[in-house]
């Protein structure tokens, strides 16, 4: 899951971060408007923290600039600002969900969790595929009803294609969701996670779409 959090609190984006990237999430900052106006025009993203209070372009201005371009992905409102009339024209811009500071990171975690999970069109917090079930809201993966053990990189694969079930993910998609803006990946990687993935859930779960991506699938 890749998430955009726009903070310009140096101290607090990068405690967010570091909550979010012990929590599987892969973490793009930007700290002010101009800069998370671009990114959310021009990267992918499963969902996004935006504060209201920003240089350069307000909070507001920049979600009416992504919703304005289609840009779909759910944005949480992170600020201090708690009055009615900052929350109805939050929703109004196309908001999904309002957090006010101060806030637990705990919470914002689980919120982000549901608005990807509901975003992907699942009502239930428990998917499942074959025997494998994702927990969407605690993160969790059982296999045949046991605990499943995953690196950090295995979980970010399997959750996309979790959510994103018998529908065939891009190959590059993947690599947008799995690492961070700056990392040096091979361009073998994704190969080498979907193959250990396959060692520990089975490889007729995982479906390589020649040419496109790979699908996961219970079917036979």
């Amino acid at each position: 899951m890749r998430v955009l959090l726009v903070e310009d609190d140096t101290d607090l984006s990068k405690r967010i971060a570091a909550t979010l990237r012990a929590e599987s999430f892969v973490v793009d900052i930007a700290q002010n408007g101009e800069d998370a106006q671009h990114a959310g025009l021009t990267e992918i993203y499963d969902v996004a923290v935006l504060d209201l209070g920003l240089p350069k372009i307000d909070g507001v201005s920049v979600l009416k600039a992504w919703r304005a371009a289609d840009r779909t992905f759910p944005v949480l409102i992170l600020t201090a600002r708690d009055g009615w009339p900052d929350k109805v024209e939050s929703f109004k811009a196309g908001a999904d969900d309002f957090l006010t500071k101060p806030f637990k990171v705990e919470e914002l975690v689980l919120r982000l969790r549901a608005l990807v999970r509901r975003s992907a069109g699942h009502a239930s917090s428990k998917i499942t595929c074959g025997p494998v079930a994702f927990d969407a809201q605690l993160g969790t993966f059982e296999l045949s009803g046991l605990p499943l053990k995953l690196t950090a990189l295995e979980w970010r694969v399997l959750s996309c294609l979790m959510l994103r079930k018998d529908v065939v993910v891009d190959r590059r998609e993947l690599i947008e969701r799995v690492y961070e803006g700056d990392a040096d990946v091979d361009s073998n990687s994704i190969e080498v996670i979907v193959a250990r993935l396959r060692r520990k859930i089975g490889a007729e779960l995982i479906e390589t779409v020649r040419g496109r991506g790979y699908m996961l699938t219970a079917a036979s």
